[in-house]
């Protein structure tokens, strides 16, 4: 791969959708839906736990619903952060797995909304099966995630170069800079 497709990943498609140069707005996107549905999966399990659940379950039927809503624009903002990477290479596989991946999960959390929609009245405890599907959707975006911190941390995407990394390493912030400190 030449340095010019390296750098091509870091550039964003577009700044104002996707995030200005070395601050991408996906990783601050997918916190809502993360956020959400890890805390529906605490709350279907605490609906076990409790002696009057019903406020867990229609809490839980909530963050699921707020965490698809909020999957969206985490979605469209990835996948332009996605067309920045050259196809046909290793970081562009892993973030078509990692789109892959989050895209199931979104649809799994859809299924288990309308699985419960308006079940909560009733007053009991999460279903086994709902559980069931909520920990496997959080155990999948737990490897989703993994694949993302993958495409920042190893390939660097959507990640500033080295030389203006350094700027935050130097005594007075100056590009370029070799001064060490003493």
């Amino acid at each position: 791969m030449t340095d010019d497709s390296r750098l091509q990943a870091k550039r964003p498609v577009s700044a104002l959708l996707a995030g200005p140069y070395g601050h991408p707005f996906h990783p601050i996107l997918v916190t809502l839906p993360i956020g959400t549905w890890v805390t529906s999966l605490v709350f279907d399990i605490a609906s076990h736990v409790v002696h009057r659940p019903g406020f867990l379950t229609q809490s839980s039927e909530w963050l699921i619903g707020i965490g698809v809503i909020g999957a969206l624009p985490a979605a469209m903002v990835g996948l332009l952060d996605l067309f920045a990477i050259p196809s046909g290479t290793p970081a562009f596989r892993t973030g078509l797995v990692h789109m892959t991946l989050n895209l199931l999960v979104t649809a799994a959390y859809v299924a288990n909304f309308l699985w419960r929609y308006g079940d909560h009245s009733s007053g009991r405890s999460v279903g086994v099966g709902q559980l069931v599907l909520s920990a496997l959707s959080v155990a999948a975006l737990g490897v989703s995630g993994y694949l993302g911190g993958k495409l920042a941390y190893r390939y660097g995407v959507r990640v500033a170069d080295e030389t203006t990394q350094a700027e935050g390493y130097t005594p007075d912030g100056r590009r370029g800079s070799t001064r060490t400190p003493v």
